[in-house]
């Protein structure tokens, strides 16, 4: 493999990882995206989020998260040379299933209208992830030129 076709990306259009990790790795054509969650760029404020005076979180919107997490994967796309079109696989984390999943599919459809051009989708239930959100996608894109 040409290594020249290796590269790591990073963008301050995305908000920064919550951990030790690019936003995404691209090797030959596939670009690998990290988890990418719905804090906003910059600030790292949680759209949708609603806490106690402690900081307990106490309410969320699931589609204010849902459109934001499309923006970041979007962002972090763009800056690596891809495209929304170019997605192929998509792993999305949701931690409440059974509450969120069909406004979240209801938002998936909207950006996503051709089955034909949609990319593969899994959808998993779990019960936490690293920073008050409840959904974060791990994506996979084909760039059309290597």
């Amino acid at each position: 493999m040409d290594s020249s076709l290796d590269s790591t990306i990073r963008t301050e259009r995305a908000p920064a990882p919550v951990g030790a990790y690019p936003h995404a790795r691209r090797v030959g054509n596939l670009l690998f995206l990290s988890g990418v969650g719905p804090r906003l760029p910059g600030s790292g404020a949680i759209p949708g989020n609603m806490t106690a005076a402690d900081g307990t979180l106490t309410a969320y919107d699931i589609a204010a998260q849902t459109r934001q997490v499309f923006a970041n994967v979007r962002a972090v796309l763009e800056a690596s040379g891809a495209r929304w079109e170019d997605l192929v696989d998509v792993t999305v984390y949701l931690t409440d299933m059974a509450r969120d999943f069909k406004t979240y599919n209801a938002i998936w459809a909207e950006h996503f209208p051709d089955l034909d051009g949609a990319p593969c989708r899994t959808t998993l239930g779990i019960t936490a992830l690293p920073t008050p959100i409840a959904i974060e996608l791990k994506c996979i894109a084909a760039l059309r030129s290597a």
